[in-house]
This record gives structure tokens, sequence and C-alpha cells, in this order.
């Protein structure tokens, strides 16, 4: 069964002023629970803010390092899920599924890659 990563990308400017809701936290963890017993979420997390990030970009042959925040990027990528399902139907729906969670004055986007193999 192929595997995907989704990707959910966040405007960090313009995040809810009071965070996550602990209405939006249940869901989600109903969400993954559910995801989980059926055996599709292989792993997902939420990432720290690009403030306490770093970016390493390699250009002819020199290396350099740049501290967060990045304030030239409009979406950072807020967290992930790695999926495994039957086809990138499943993926799509259970995505939709997990978008949906959100409050409607949530602005969230999922890229979903599948994973090359081998």
């Amino acid at each position: 069964m192929p595997r995907y990563l989704t990707m959910v990308r966040i405007d960090e400017n313009n995040t809810p002023a009071e965070g996550i809701s602990e209405g939006l936290m249940q869901r989600m963890g109903a969400l993954i629970e559910e995801m989980t017993k059926a055996g599709v979420l292989l792993d997902t997390a939420g990432l720290m803010p690009t403030s306490k990030g770093k970016r390493v970009h390699y250009e002819n042959g020199q290396i350099t390092v740049t501290d967060g925040p990045f304030t030239e990027t409009k979406e950072v990528i807020g967290g992930y899920a790695l999926l495994q399902t039957k086809d990138e139907a499943e993926c799509l729906e259970w995505t939709k599924r997990f978008l949906q969670v959100h409050e409607p004055h949530w602005t969230v986007t999922s890229e979903i890659r599948e994973i090359q193999e081998g």
C-alpha cells in the first residue's frame, strides 16, 4: 500500500490569537485515534513555530544558515501526517476530514505527496 506525507500549511501571521481551542484539540484527538485504529496513520505531529527554526541552504558549494522566523514566507509547514492508504483517494478523504475538524476562522492547507518507494 502506498504511503503519503501530508504537510499541513498555515500562515503563522494569521493564526487565531487564542491559539488552538480545547474543542479543536478534542476533535483532532478523536480523529487521530480513529485513523490509528483504521491502520492508516503511521505518524503525525505539529511543528514548533519558525521563530524556533533554522534554514540551511546550499548553493554554489556554500552553506548558509538562517535563524527563524522567516518573514518572507507566507505559508509554513505547521505539522505533518504520514499515512498509508489503499490509494490517493483514501488519503484525500482522511486529509479532508482532518481539515474539517478546524473551526471556520482557521485557514489551513494540506499538501499531499506520495512517498517514492525503492
